[in-house]
């Protein structure tokens, strides 16, 4: 689009299916490596990607006229062919349903990318639930907990009643 200009920077969090440890170290790589295509054939530029084991944050500068929804949802089902194909889980490997993304600031980029990039550090002191929690609250989004990633904690939670 002539004189169309924009700077938009989002950051996409999502889940693995139940949030179990399917990522493991020695594919992490690769996968972002994929998903660092899939986004960039969709005219996004990845600024970080970080996969924990049962999570990942994707920082991207983002186009105008890219839809938010399909560019999620072409990143997980591609990329979740994309694990099933490479067998690296036992069984079929799913993200959830849902996804959270969140606007930054160019002022905030760098700040952004050492967060993303520093994912092992920050969740030796925090939980994923903690740190989604937070995201949330920092950004003024409304939530109900019932419809909130399905977290692990809440499974022994329940187990233990």
């Amino acid at each position: 689009m002539p004189n169309t200009y924009s700077q938009i920077y989002l950051q996409f969090v999502f889940a693995t299916k139940g949030r179990q440890n399917l990522i493991k170290t020695e594919y992490k790589d690769e996968l972002h490596k994929y998903i660092t295509s899939l986004a960039e054939k969709r005219m996004a530029k990845v600024l970080a990607i970080y996969c924990m084991p049962d999570h990942l944050h994707l920082f991207v500068g983002f186009k105008p006229t890219i839809s938010i929804a399909d560019f999620v949802k072409e990143i997980k089902v591609k990329s979740n062919n994309f694990i099933n194909e490479k067998k690296w889980v036992k069984g079929r490997f799913c993200w959830q349903e849902g996804y959270g993304v969140f606007s930054y600031s160019h002022s905030q980029i760098d700040a952004v990318v050492k967060y993303v990039l520093n994912q092992e550090e920050h969740h030796k002191r925090k939980t994923f639930r903690e740190e989604y929690c937070e995201f949330l609250e920092k950004f003024s989004v409304s939530f109900d907990n019932r419809f909130l990633f399905d977290f692990i904690e809440d499974k022994v939670e329940l187990g233990d009643s």
